[in-house]
């Protein structure tokens, strides 16, 4: 799988959870927390992977993206903060549903930046094969991505 096509894919997966969130009771605490955990876990995977492996070699491929990625690490910060926030906040708390509603609005725009504005112009620098080789690497260092969000870098920044 190419790496851009896994990345939408991480996309999909985490907008799917969004939408159950978006969807659940207003009480339903226990669901939301199950739904929040795994929101938690595809995302700090997911900028796990861009950061170590895919943003490097954009900027490598692509030395114009150099801005784009440059910003959407700082988004990641950001949103890495909101998990572990969410990590240890009990979904009863009223901070809880108006935290999530924040990183899904943080996560959209981060999402759509990348997809537009930038994956087209990396996918043309780097061509199929490179891309495919990207997509390997990435799919086998989300299986040992770490589970904390303040491990990802860009946590630390």
């Amino acid at each position: 799988m190419d790496g851009i096509v896994l990345l939408k894919e991480d996309h999909k997966t985490v907008e799917k959870l969004f939408k159950q969130f978006e969807k659940a009771d207003e009480e339903a605490h226990s669901q939301k927390r199950k739904i929040v955990d795994q929101v938690i876990e595809e995302l700090t995977t997911h900028a796990w992977i861009e950061e170590r492996i895919f943003y490097p070699a954009a900027r490598e491929a692509a030395p114009d993206t150099k801005d784009h990625v440059l910003e959407s690490v700082e988004e990641h910060h950001v949103v890495l903060w909101m998990l572990s926030e969410l990590k240890g906040l009990d979904a009863a708390d009223e901070r809880f549903d108006a935290k999530m509603s924040v990183l899904m609005e943080n996560v959209r725009h981060h999402v759509e930046e990348e997809e537009k504005e930038w994956f087209p112009d990396v996918r043309k620098a780097m061509g199929r094969n490179r891309l495919t080789e990207l997509g390997k690497e990435m799919k086998a260092a989300k299986k040992t991505a770490p589970t904390d969000p303040l491990t990802v870098p860009s946590a630390d920044q």
